[in-house]
């Protein structure tokens, strides 16, 4: 069954007699996260070598064997699936027709709504499933607000707007950068846009940023090795695209400054959320090689591409390389002319 978010915290922490717990969005992290949190609360800890197994799609054929083995120290057992998609169904089916009390834990990035394992699961009463979505947009203010309260510090609108565009598509990165930022402004404090700017720069997920970045600053090799390196971070091909849609459309709102008289400097530097100002000097290249007709042209490509990545059996990644890859190769033949 697909269990409410109001419910999510509880079940994580006491997830009962349920066998079969399904874990699916665009946020690896938060997946990962959440699957730690469901170890613990079944097996003590995330690496008991008697009551924790790890599992992938290449060894996936051993989960009915070892939904149904018995601890040899006792307790219940934890049974965690890495990539686990359409193909394990059977697996699964077949493990919950036979006795045993392991949990089994399925990591599932991406999985599109049709999916065949989300549907039977969904219907299952002795599966429950559970949506992991990055947070944009007013819920991801909401939470940089809230987790700062919890150490008595404030922070200025436009640091928080600031904040919620370079985080989100990773609610676990999200929530360490914060508590970083936390820990460096001190008790009390107050962040403004040079604090969160000075401590947020350079997270771990920046590839991601580098590689928008390049590819509309046309920068073709560059495009192509820090996308690699984001989705080894954990990025999904649908995260990739949403944040890649994000990019463009601070572009057009640079170019419609523009257009009001403001020179291509200013206009960078009055996008909102604002740029982080090692950035500003790529931005001001790429608003030399994008018209307002090639800007709407990229977003709505880079729109339907999402839309594909979504579908059942696409290959999300080889689409979303091609449409990243498209953009730079785009922008660098402006360079040319």
């Amino acid at each position: 069954m697909k269990l409410d978010a109001r419910r999510v915290a509880a079940f994580l922490d006491a997830p009962g007699e349920c066998r079969v717990v399904l874990l699916y969005g665009d946020d690896v992290g938060l997946i990962r996260e959440r699957a730690a949190r469901l170890v613990r609360a079944v097996a003590g800890a995330v690496d008991d070598p008697f009551r924790v197994t790890e599992l992938d799609k290449d060894t996936a054929k051993r989960i009915p064997e070892e939904a149904a083995s018995q601890s040899l120290l006792g307790g219940r057992r934890a049974v965690r699936v890495r990539d686990a998609g359409d193909t394990v169904l059977a697996d699964i089916q077949l493990a919950m027709s036979r006795p045993g009390d392991a949990l089994l834990i399925l990591e599932a990035a991406a999985l599109p709504a049709r999916s065949k394992l989300r549907t039977a699961l969904d219907r299952s009463a002795d599966a429950v499933t559970i949506g992991c979505y990055r947070l944009d947009g007013g819920a991801l203010e909401q939470m940089i607000v809230q987790t700062l309260a919890s150490d008595a510090m404030t922070i200025d609108a436009e640091a928080r707007t600031w904040l919620s565009g370079q985080l989100g598509a990773d609610q676990a990165v999200t929530r360490r950068e914060i508590e970083k930022l936390a820990l460096y402004m001190g008790a009390h404090g107050r962040v403004d846009l040079a604090s969160a700017q000075a401590c947020v720069g350079d997270l771990a997920g920046v590839s991601l940023d580098h590689a928008l970045f390049a590819a509309t600053a046309g920068d073709v090799r560059e495009t192509d090795r820090a996308l690699e390196l984001a989705l080894a971070e954990g990025m999904t091909a649908v995260g990739v695209l949403r944040l890649a849609l994000t990019h463009l459309q601070r572009l057009q709102q640079a170019k419609a400054s523009m257009a009001e008289g403001l020179g291509a400097t200013e206009a960078a530097k009055s996008v909102r959320p604002p740029l982080f100002f090692r950035r500003v000097g790529d931005f001001v290249r790429a608003l030399s090689l994008w018209g307002d007709a090639d800007l709407r042209m990229a977003c709505i490509r880079v729109w339907e591409a999402e839309r594909s990545c979504k579908r059942t059996g696409s290959p999300a990644e080889t689409i979303c390389r091609s449409i990243l890859l498209g953009l730079a190769q785009r922008a660098a033949a402006a360079r040319r002319r």
